[in-house]
């Protein structure tokens, strides 16, 4: 009687570990971790009146925040910290590339954009463009951005933006190399962009 369960626990197990590993792909790599160009490709417009693809994502690393010009203390937070933590790791600025992906392209034209990244940060690129062009990135570089309705709490009657707070960060070739999260420690910040650097 004893062998019998412990066949029968054998049994469980050996099928409980076949679902397990088909359920997390059958032992493939993520895909946020898969060899190649993270993302989708695009073509938007820089905060300069410029077209801008993925293309501006090869050739160097990259520091890429997706925001909004009327947030209240994320976005201009992370662009000051993300401009301090640039002229640290590379005061040159030939080695990493910044930009900043508006996720409320209905206000943030690329006129706003210009105006607003230009009194935080010479290091840092606006993105925005058509609403539909942006919201197609952003979706492809599967970054959360919802509007929220205005209501009594917000006295100029402005909607607001959830979004995804952290950094991203690629190498030269376009790949996935992790985020610095928000309120990421300054320390931890700076060690991870040095290590985007060497990696290349």
């Amino acid at each position: 009687m004893r062998s019998v369960r412990i066949g029968v626990w054998v049994a469980v197990l050996i099928v409980a570990g076949i679902l397990g590993w088909l359920s997390f792909g059958g032992g493939k790599t993520p895909d946020v971790a898969a060899a190649g160009p993270y993302g989708v490709p695009f073509t938007l417009i820089s905060q300069g009146g410029q077209p801008i693809s993925e293309q501006a994502f090869r050739g160097k690393p990259s520091a890429v925040f997706f925001g909004y010009t009327h947030c209240p203390d994320v976005c201009p937070t992370t662009l000051f910290e993300l401009n301090a933590w640039l002229e640290k790791v590379d005061p040159e600025g030939t080695k990493l590339n910044a930009y900043f992906v508006t996720v409320d392209p209905e206000r943030d034209t690329p006129e706003i954009m210009n105006q607003y990244v230009s009194n935080v940060s010479k290091r840092i690129t606006g993105i925005s463009g058509d609403p539909g062009k942006v919201m197609d990135m952003i979706k492809g570089f599967r970054v959360y951005a919802k509007k929220v309705p205005a209501d009594e709490k917000q006295p100029n009657g402005d909607y607001t933006m959830d979004h995804t707070a952290s950094v991203f960060l690629l190498d030269s070739s376009g790949g996935f190399a992790g985020t610095i999260a928000y309120q990421e420690d300054p320390d931890v910040a700076v060690k991870k962009l040095e290590k985007l650097i060497k990696k290349g």
